[in-house]
């Protein structure tokens, strides 16, 4: 014998009331949709406190390759880091350059000059990769912590961004995006910490933090 209820006259009522709405939903998504036909190289931001920002970077780098799409990928300051993801996109060395040009946070270092010096050398190599028409993505990963201490121009940056080729993607990230840059991005997404483990003593561990 089945356990199975049949649906009450509300119930009945309620779920063609729903599929009539979804399907309204649908005609209107469908008529939205047909409106958006530009096709064009996208400026994002990831920022915020909130963690994931180069994580989710690493992800747009992935689902690229799976297109057959070049990437450069320069890291402005995590460059010391081994990471899961580094070793990943290592296996892929026809699609993705990997350039690590930085030396740790301001804070390891404790030397400005040499922070700016890797941060300059960072950038020039970042103009080289946006400039080179092969590369369909280019990530400028930890490029707002850069720019928030004022180691390479804005003004510099900004103008290459904006005069980059049209179909060229580029995702920049790190804290404390400068306003100029949010300004020009065509997508700005801003990670907000609710929880985090590390106010609990728990440490980075593989997989997650890197």
């Amino acid at each position: 014998m089945s356990d199975t209820k049949k649906p009450t006259a509300d119930e009945e009522e309620l779920n063609r009331r729903h599929a009539y709405k979804m399907a309204k939903k649908k005609q209107l998504r469908d008529k939205i949709l047909a409106t958006k036909t530009i096709e064009k190289g996208l400026i994002i931001v990831h920022t915020g406190k909130g963690k994931g920002k180069s994580t989710a970077a690493m992800g747009l780098a992935m689902r690229a390759i799976g297109h057959g799409m070049k990437v450069g990928i320069v890291q402005f300051v995590k460059g010391v880091w081994e990471t899961g993801e580094r070793d990943v996109l290592d296996a892929f060395p026809d699609l993705v350059t990997i350039k690590a040009m930085g030396e740790g946070f301001t804070w390891e270092t404790q030397d400005r000059s040499r922070d700016i010096k890797a941060a300059e050398t960072a950038w020039a190599t970042a103009k080289e990769m946006i400039a080179d028409e092969t590369y369909k993505m280019v990530i400028l990963d930890e490029l707002n912590i850069v720019l928030r201490y004022d180691y390479i121009p804005l003004g510099d940056v900004i103008e290459t961004l904006k005069a980059k080729r049209p179909d060229l993607h580029v995702i920049v990230t790190g804290r404390n995006a400068k306003e100029d840059l949010i300004e020009i991005a065509d997508l700005v997404t801003e990670m907000t910490m609710v929880k985090h483990p590390f106010r609990d003593g728990v440490k980075a561990q593989a997989g997650i933090e890197f």
